[in-house]
């Protein structure tokens, strides 16, 4: 049985009377812990309130099926109040570190002992409002590195395509650019009909041109092709098929080549087809660096939004845009959303910026877009394709952005709950529930905002009002 003097090494049992502390001796329950033994798991039911009295306790938090340590009860101690108090499952587990000595009290004489004493109380309080800080303020950081890391492999994976088409075209366009020099020098060793030259090169350029302005009609082009390649084998060009596809893409015609190739037809040296070589390696070549610049301009583009979405090099409060702010959100968010999601954008036209904390205002685009992506992936609640709208509006002095989803909306006995930190409805180890607190908090306390939610099956909508 634990002893009251015990008990008096700990601040807030020393404002209780005697007979109050040999009250506790008596109803409180002995627990041996050994080194590594588990007392209470996350997701476990309240089990009461708990003395430490030798021994260490390490606290973890599961995510992303990591445990994370987020602190460690030295003794002596105590814990559990804040359970003892809500009933709420346990968001902890509680690990014996060393061999530990400990002693259970139930929440119904726990929360006998904490009303019987105003003193005993406002302490217990004082020491749960520092242990709910200092865990809300650990996961909090845990939810914007959670969503750093998210936001990083978004990039990561839209940065790998124009990066590989990237790397594709510089190791190819090397090779090919020797090749057509070499062909320069061979025919420039010919008795050059500068007429005719220029019948090339005018073909060339307007090729060029095609390349750069494609009409994007995959019929007329397939049938271009087979009409190339027909043509190339009659004059019996080696692997034709090579050089059908960019002669077409260059929007080249078979009389075109009957005109060009029609002093070369009795030659019997490389010179007979290699000005139609010549010609569609140019071409290959322009689309190669055109698929290049396309890639160079992805990459650049994403870049400017991961820096326009973190506010780099700029001061944390000004002046901002806030449809900019959420199509940089949406770029970001792109390799989620393209698994069959469509994005309907309601903008209102000459919105006035706000002055605001920008980075902190894409955190909470990212969290209700984000959160929207994992409810539509659930389904949706109206039988149509998953659908976000996005509309802005001004509405008085405010300005007000509404995110709106047709998942399966939120049950309504918990939709008085989910901006209640900790609270979630993902499995254990999957959210922290502090993502939406994020949110109500950066709008209401950070820019004195409002965060207003509808939900019913097919319509979920997250208002958020900023004054200007």
């Amino acid at each position: 049985m634990v002893c009251s003097q015990s008990l008096l090494q700990m601040k807030p049992f020393q404002a209780l009377p005697p007979e109050r502390l040999e009250w506790i001796c008596d109803r409180a329950e002995h627990i041996h812990l050994a080194a590594g033994e588990i007392l209470v798991r996350e997701g476990d039911r309240p089990r009461g309130f708990f003395i430490q009295l030798s021994g260490q306790i390490v606290v973890t938090r599961r995510s992303n099926g990591v445990d994370i340590p987020v602190g460690r009860h030295e003794s002596p101690s105590f814990f559990g109040e804040i359970q003892a108090l809500t009933e709420d499952l346990v968001p902890v587990t509680l690990t014996a570190e060393s061999n530990t000595d400990l002693y259970r009290l139930n929440c119904v004489d726990f929360l006998e002992v904490l009303h019987s004493c105003r003193e005993f109380e406002r302490d217990i309080f004082r020491t749960l409002g520092k242990r709910l800080r200092g865990l809300e303020s650990f996961i909090q950081s845990r939810e914007k590195m959670a969503a750093l890391g998210t936001l990083a492999a978004g990039l990561a994976h839209e940065l790998n395509n124009p990066a590989a088409a990237l790397v594709r075209v510089l190791k190819d366009v090397g090779p090919a650019m020797l090749e057509l020099q070499r062909m320069n020098l061979v025919y420039g060793q010919q008795q050059v009909d500068d007429a005719h030259t220029q019948q090339w090169l005018d073909l060339r350029d307007r090729g060029f041109e095609a390349i750069n302005n494609p009409k994007n009609d995959p019929l007329a082009q397939g049938d271009r092709e087979d009409a190339l390649l027909d043509w190339l084998e009659d004059y019996g060009v080696e692997n034709a098929w090579q050089l059908a596809e960019p002669l077409a893409a260059g929007e080249v015609d078979p009389a075109d080549l009957d005109l060009l190739t029609a002093r070369w037809q009795d030659n019997t040296t490389e010179l007979r087809d290699m000005g139609l070589r010549w010609l569609a390696l140019s071409f290959d070549v322009m689309g190669m660096i055109e698929s290049g610049l396309d890639g160079a301009e992805r990459i650049s583009t994403l870049v400017q939004s991961m820096k326009s979405y973190s506010y780099m090099d700029r001061a944390a409060q000004q002046q901002v845009n806030i449809h900019d702010g959420i199509e940089d959100t949406l770029r970001l968010l792109d390799f989620k959303l393209k698994h069959g999601i469509k994005v309907e954008r309601h903008y209102a036209p000459d919105l006035p910026e706000i002055m605001a904390f920008g980075s902190e205002l894409n955190q909470v685009w990212t969290n209700l877009i984000d959160n929207a992506i994992d409810a539509l992936s659930e389904g949706t609640g109206d039988g149509k394709p998953p659908q976000i709208n996005i509309r802005t509006c001004q509405k008085g002095n405010y300005l007000r952005v509404e995110l709106e989803d047709n998942g399966p909306g939120i049950p309504p006995e918990i939709k008085n709950r989910i901006l209640e930190p900790f609270f979630t409805t993902k499995p254990m180890g999957k959210g922290s529930g502090l993502g939406l607190d994020v949110v109500r908090q950066i709008v209401e306390k950070r820019h004195r905002g409002s965060l207003m939610i509808e939900s019913v099956p097919g319509k979920t909508c997250f208002s958020v009002l900023l004054p200007f």
